[in-house]
């Protein structure tokens, strides 16, 4: 009989333990931790990047594209496709470490999207209006232009400070000009 009281306090621990500790954690990890949702936008594929000696054809090849692209609209997703593609290089850059060519070149990719707001009013002058999806598709790019700039930010040298304040001001400027489109 005294066995039989041991194991069925044996399997009475065995039982309500994890289920203690699993509510007991699980309540309390919920309270502490505020999960930060990643924006679902995907980056295209970046092909040759910068530090890449044949990257001068891509830059050759953009600035014909762009010159020949006449459509205000076209042109703006145009800049929406270079803006996400060098941001999508200078990730692969950060990987390889070559910080500082990874900001220039995120950079660059912000100044690309700058100039989409300017073109959609300009074509809204036209009269001829930019689609809802493509702005939306704007507004998801830029949300994830500003999550990637916080990841570099928690992860690059100190030392890129000052780089790292110019994007993330470029990046806000985005925010606000997309806010005011029609």
């Amino acid at each position: 009989m005294k066995n039989f009281g041991r194991y069925i306090l044996l399997i009475s621990f065995t039982i309500l333990v994890p289920f203690a500790t699993y509510f007991v954690l699980g309540a309390s990890d919920t309270l502490t931790k505020t999960p930060q949702e990643k924006v679902i936008y995907n980056l295209p594929y970046p092909g040759l990047l910068p530090d890449n000696p044949l990257y001068f054809t891509k830059i050759v090849r953009d600035r014909i594209t762009d010159f020949l692209t006449r459509d205000n609209l076209k042109k703006a997703e145009l800049y929406l496709l270079y803006s996400d593609k060098r941001v999508s290089m200078s990730l692969v850059l950060a990987t390889k470490g070559k910080n500082q060519l990874s900001i220039d070149t995120f950079i660059k990719g912000e100044k690309y999207f700058l100039k989409i707001p300017e073109l959609l009013r300009s074509a809204k002058k036209q009269g001829v209006q930019a689609p809802s999806s493509f702005k939306e598709t704007l507004k998801l790019s830029n949300a994830k232009h500003k999550e990637l700039i916080e990841e570099l930010i928690k992860t690059l040298p100190q030392g890129l400070d000052e780089s790292l304040t110019q994007l993330s001001n470029i990046n806000l400027q985005i925010t606000h000009e997309i806010e005011t489109l029609p």
